[in-house]
Formats: C-alpha cells, structure tokens, sequence
C-alpha cells in the first residue's frame, strides 16, 4: 500500500492548481481509492482498499471556518487558483473565509467536491485527465 513518504514526495511536486491533474495520477498510481481534506487546519486522511487509512497530520494553524458559503467568489477563486495564480495556502484560507470546509476526492469517478461546514455540496468537479490541460 501506499505511504506519507509516497504522497508527500508526489505533493512537493505541486506548486498550484494547475499542477493538480498530475497529481491525482500519482496519487491514483499508488493506489488510493479517495481522500478527504480538512481546510481547518489542512490536514489530509488518505483511504486505500480495504480498509487501509492514513492520516496526514495538520499543515497550518487551525483558521475558522465561515458560516456562510459565497459560491460565486468560491468558483472564482479555484478558477483562479486551477490557472496557477494561487498557491496550496492562499487557496485554503480563501476556502475557509468563503465557507468552505473540505474537499474530497474520488479516484474511480474522477471527481473533487467540496463540501460547507453543514456537509452540504458547494461544487463537484471532474478532474481533468493530462492530456486535457
């Protein structure tokens, strides 16, 4: 099964948005089913097959979570950060001040939806393969 070492080495790769489709076929390449960010405090649960899980401990300071969700400005700021205007960071604090609390990702159906605080869907995204950048 995969390890931190595996994603972290794969993650350090990603520099924006944009760089995210290479990233998801690494990821997929290890074997991971789906995985969960929390934009909190940006830490990461990875799920295998089988039950296999690992955690990814937090990146940054716990940051508050806004109440009420802005999903235009939402959508406009991962445009944004999809074009590579904005780094890993820039974009979880924008996430967190336009409500938004998690993201998921889905290996098999090649998806990324994000989540508000009240587990309601914002956005679901396919993930585009490379050849489609």
């Amino acid at each position: 099964m995969f390890t931190l070492e595996q994603i972290k080495a794969a993650h350090a790769k990603v520099k924006s948005g944009a760089d995210f489709p290479q990233y998801f076929e690494n990821l997929k390449a290890f074997g991971l089913a789906w995985y969960e960010t929390f934009i909190a405090d940006g830490h990461t649960v990875y799920h295998g097959t089988d039950g296999y899980e690992i955690t990814a401990s937090a990146r940054y300071a716990t940051q508050a979570i806004a109440n009420v969700i802005d999903p235009q400005q939402f959508e406009a700021d991962l445009r944004a950060h999809q074009q590579g205007k904005t780094d890993f960071p820039t974009f979880c604090t924008q996430c967190a001040a336009l409500g938004v609390s998690k993201w998921i990702v889905r290996m098999d159906l090649r998806t990324c939806t994000y989540y508000d605080r009240h587990g309601n869907i914002v956005l679901t995204e396919k993930i585009p393969t490379r050849s489609s950048k």
